[in-house]
């Protein structure tokens, strides 16, 4: 199933259901079931974190809620697609992890050889911009790349968490494009410095345009991956490339640092960076997932 936190037009963001051609509003859906269904006072949980911290984006779930959906009228719950703005999944991730040459023709064109460890960094939250908003390139920043990369979105808590039992972590995939100011990043680099800032400038982090469930993904390793810009492929793999896959990359982020409900983990970016300029318009598109969409535009 494909999840989106929307805005309908003059309305709060909600949680909805991506349909072909409708969104069916699951926050309103969800405060009719539990008082009409469950007999339970309060609204429930309105984010897509709180849905995620409270366990409901599980297949069973969500087949009930849109099983009574289609029994029982509640009023404003399924929406023109027309009339809704898609935003960021989470809006405001805990924390969004990405990882650095995890696909070895990219690290060959980056003059590096293939880690023997997982490269993470992280990426700041505030970064986060949903689909068709803009990616803003301040003045004097220099060279600016996009990076596709299959994004893993964090659906139980856990720490040291073995890698057989890695999946069962996972609340769904999105596609993330890791935007990174390049000189600036070469410049950190070169004086040892962390990647912190060249990853993070606001809106660097488009996400979206949904989350997909797991169901509808049986194998996150073998998804066709790639960016257009201005409608040419700059980018194109496959993520069975990747040199560590998710399970590996759970394992090894929880040894050191706790993952929880709604935290993102980035997979990294095969080959083919190359920079944007103000006026392009980039295209992110993942098989099973869809495309996630951002113009390029100058700013102060």
């Amino acid at each position: 199933m494909k999840l989106a936190t929307f805005k309908a037009r003059a309305g709060w963001a909600n949680v909805g259901l991506v349909l072909d051609d409708e969104v069916v509003d699951l926050t309103a859906v969800l405060r009719s079931y539990r008082r009409n269904v469950l007999k339970r006072r309060g609204r429930g949980p309105e984010t897509m974190l709180g849905w995620i911290e409270a366990g409901l984006l599980k297949r069973t779930f969500l087949k009930r809620l849109f099983s009574y959906v289609r029994r029982q009228t509640v009023r404003g719950a399924r929406i023109p697609r027309k009339r809704v703005l898609l935003l960021a999944p989470i809006p405001r991730p805990p924390k969004i992890f990405g990882l650095g040459l995890n696909y070895a023709a990219h690290a060959a064109e980056s003059g590096r050889e293939p880690p023997e460890h997982p490269i993470v960094f992280a990426k700041a939250p505030t970064c986060v911009v949903g689909h068709n908003e803009r990616v803003v390139i301040k003045r004097g920043v220099g060279r600016v790349d996009p990076e596709v990369e299959l994004a893993v979105v964090i659906g139980r808590a856990g720490a040291d968490i073995a890698e057989g039992a890695a999946m069962r972590h996972v609340a769904g995939y999105t596609i993330m494009n890791d935007v990174t100011a390049r000189d600036m990043q070469r410049r950190d680099l070169d004086r040892s410095h962390p990647w912190l800032r060249s990853k993070s400038i606001d809106t660097f982090g488009p996400m979206g345009p949904w989350i997909v469930t797991p169901d509808e993904i049986p194998d996150p390793h073998a998804l066709d991956i790639e960016i257009r810009v201005n409608g040419t492929v700059r980018q194109h793999a496959n993520t069975r490339q990747m040199i560590f896959p998710i399970p590996r990359l759970i394992a090894f982020i929880s040894q050191y640092i706790r993952l929880e409900p709604g935290d993102v983990i980035s997979t990294g970016t095969p080959e083919g960076i190359a920079p944007v300029a103000p006026g392009d318009v980039m295209e992110c598109t993942i098989e099973g997932i869809g495309t996630l969409r951002n113009p390029v535009v100058l700013g102060r």
